[in-house]
C-alpha cells in the first residue's frame, strides 16, 4: 500500500466564522473539515464533481471534532486532511486544525461510498482507492 494522500490548506479566519465570544463558532470545524475534503480529493487528481459524474457519492455517516483550543477572528489557520482508512464501501478522513503551532482541533469523518442512482453502499472503484493511496 502507498503512502495516504495527506493535503493541506491554509484559512484565514472572517468575522463570520465568529460567535458572540469573539471565537470560531463549533460547527464551523466540520465546515473546515469540508474544505479540506474537497481539496484532498481534488488533490488526488479527482475532484467531487468527477466522483459524482462516475456515479458515486460520498454522504457523512459519522462526525467527530476535539476542540483543543479556540480559533479567533483574523487567524491563520492550517488544516490537514488524510485518508486513515478505507475498507469496503467505508472511507475514514482524518484532520487537524493548527494556528501556527498549536493544535486547534483534530477530528474524522466516516463516510459511506454509495452508488448515487441507488444510495446502496458499494466498493470505491480502483481509481479512487489508488489515488487516495489505498491501492
Amino acid at each position: 500500500m502507498a503512502e495516504p494522500l495527506r493535503h493541506t490548506i491554509s484559512y484565514r479566519v472572517p468575522y463570520a466564522d465568529t460567535d458572540q465570544m469573539q471565537v470560531v463558532y463549533y460547527a464551523n470545524y466540520l465546515v473546515y473539515f469540508e474544505r479540506i475534503r474537497n481539496e484532498l480529493l481534488r488533490a488526488s487528481g479527482l475532484t467531487y464533481r468527477e466522483v459524482e459524474a462516475q456515479g458515486y457519492a460520498l454522504p457523512v455517516r459519522e462526525a467527530h471534532v476535539s476542540y483543543h483550543a479556540p480559533a479567533t477572528y483574523d487567524d491563520l489557520l492550517t488544516i490537514t486532511g488524510w485518508c486513515t482508512a478505507l475498507k469496503g464501501a467505508r472511507l475514514t478522513l482524518s484532520y487537524t486544525v493548527h494556528c501556527g503551532d498549536k493544535l486547534l482541533a483534530e477530528g474524522y469523518t466516516l463516510h459511506a461510498f454509495v452508488n448515487k442512482s441507488t444510495l446502496r453502499p458499494t466498493r470505491p472503484t480502483t481509481a479512487f482507492s489508488a489515488a487516495l493511496g489505498f491501492a
